[in-house]
């Protein structure tokens, strides 16, 4: 070796020991430390206030229709709901490429001030409005959570690599559940107390600001190359992914039946004439169970495999929601409120894990759950209202529970169609595509 390229060899040696940044991407994701972990409370923050809020939304739902908007049917006012979920996630198709091209710190912005801006407006709506209502808590609220929603999950594989990703994802996405828990019970004291509406969800939008501040405050990203992959060519990629296409009708049409419980739990235990004092509890009963799904998802699907956990969480939830034909007292509420948010927990922690997993180039991974999204969008559109149609004025709860737990058991279906024996090895034999070590 020549004494030019010794020379050459020792200063760029000493140029990466120096440059720690450079290190540290050549080095892969670091699997801890205090920016991770930071990263991991900011994003854990953002779905608090994400579906975390939308989560509460029966406590709307519920509110709308007995004393705020009773000229409205349950369908009409679904529509609110479903609009704001289905934004959240159709806007995930926008915000997935551009968290690759590395625009993550503006969308983190501006859908936080679009989520303060919304909630804050909504506290002027008076009683009737619903219009109005629609387009501050549907249409605004909705956007803003999509632009931070898939970047602020994707963000986490930068932080963490296959072998703790799916465990820190899925208690990234405990933060729903947990604020599935407490924005119902804010919601219930302040709208139905001495509060009143106006008060009450200044309140609860004051709440939500100052978190979505501290979770623009803690998340950061590492400096890694910009995506310079072309959206099409993603897009021909994915049309081409058997096992990703199978996966994605499946969570569509899961969709249409996930949000009934969500949107009518508490609205079914008031009109069985249960006690209304515990109705308010109900929502927050299922979302305790939720975040106790999503905290455990991770740990069992390491075990369990992630496609194979998705699958057996969405037949159970299947099986819960036809089981609400069942609701006439506090102790059917509860058991069904325990058990569908447990397993329903679990099948939404492991979804983002999932579409992870099946993703080969991770560069594309915001992209994909863009595109995966835009499916699964639809499917929450029309869950609300096609719900409420089913009930109709006479509030037939056996027929849109049947139809809820019946259309939520083709995802497992075509789950099962696209696992080949190949993705379920032998665990000491298995490959990363069927364990939870992603």
């Amino acid at each position: 070796m020549s004494m030019k390229s010794t020379i050459h060899d020792t200063f760029t040696k000493d140029k990466k020991e120096d440059d720690p940044e450079e290190l540290e991407q050549e080095s892969g994701p670091p699997d801890g430390g205090f920016r991770a972990w930071r990263t991991v409370f900011g994003c854990f923050l953002m779905q608090f206030c994400g579906f975390g809020y939308i989560s509460s939304f029966g406590v709307y739902q519920d509110y709308y229709t007995r004393v705020y908007m009773t000229n409205y049917s349950p369908s009409a006012i679904s529509w609110i709901g479903a609009l704001t979920s289905f934004l959240a996630i159709i806007v995930a198709s926008i915000s997935g490429p551009l968290y690759d091209r590395g625009w993550f710190y503006r969308l983190m912005i501006v859908g936080s001030l679009l989520q303060s801006l919304s909630l804050f407006t909504l506290s002027f709506t008076k009683p009737g409005q619903f219009y109005l209502a629609f387009m501050v808590q549907g249409v605004v609220y909705g956007f803003g959570m999509g632009l931070t929603y898939a970047p602020s999950i994707a963000v986490v594989s930068q932080h963490f690599s296959s072998r703790k990703r799916t465990l820190v994802m899925s208690l990234v996405a405990s933060g729903s559940p947990l604020g599935g828990i407490i924005h119902p019970i804010m919601l219930n004291h302040l709208l139905n107390g001495t509060v009143g509406f106006a008060k009450g969800v200044r309140a609860s939008a004051g709440f939500v600001s100052a978190l979505l501040l501290i979770a623009c405050l803690s998340m950061c990203t590492r400096e890694l190359p910009v995506s310079t992959v072309s959206y099409t060519v993603v897009a021909r990629k994915f049309s081409r992914d058997v096992l990703f296409i199978l996966m994605a009708v499946g969570a569509t049409l899961f969709q249409i039946g996930y949000y009934f419980p969500l949107f009518y739990l508490q609205l079914d235990s008031t009109k069985h004439e249960i006690d209304v004092n515990f109705s308010f509890y109900s929502l927050s009963i299922l979302n305790a169970a939720s975040f106790i799904g999503r905290c455990t998802a991770g740990i069992i699907a390491a075990y369990a495999g992630v496609l194979n956990f998705t699958i057996i969480s969405a037949v159970a939830c299947s099986a819960i929601i036809t089981s609400m034909i069942a609701l006439s007292d506090i102790s059917s509420v509860v058991v069904l409120g325990l058990v569908y948010g447990y397993f329903s927990g679990i099948y939404v922690a492991l979804l983002v894990p999932l579409m992870t997993v099946l993703t080969p180039d991770l560069s594309e991974l915001g992209a994909r759950i863009g595109m995966c999204f835009t499916f699964t969008a639809f499917g929450t559109l029309v869950s609300g209202p096609i719900s409420g149609a089913l009930l109709g004025s006479q509030y037939k709860w056996w027929i849109a529970s049947l139809f809820s737990g019946v259309i939520d058991l083709p995802h497992g279906k075509f789950d099962l169609r696209g696992d080949a024996p190949d993705y379920i090895p032998p665990r000491n034999e298995r490959e990363p595509i069927a364990s939870g070590d992603t």
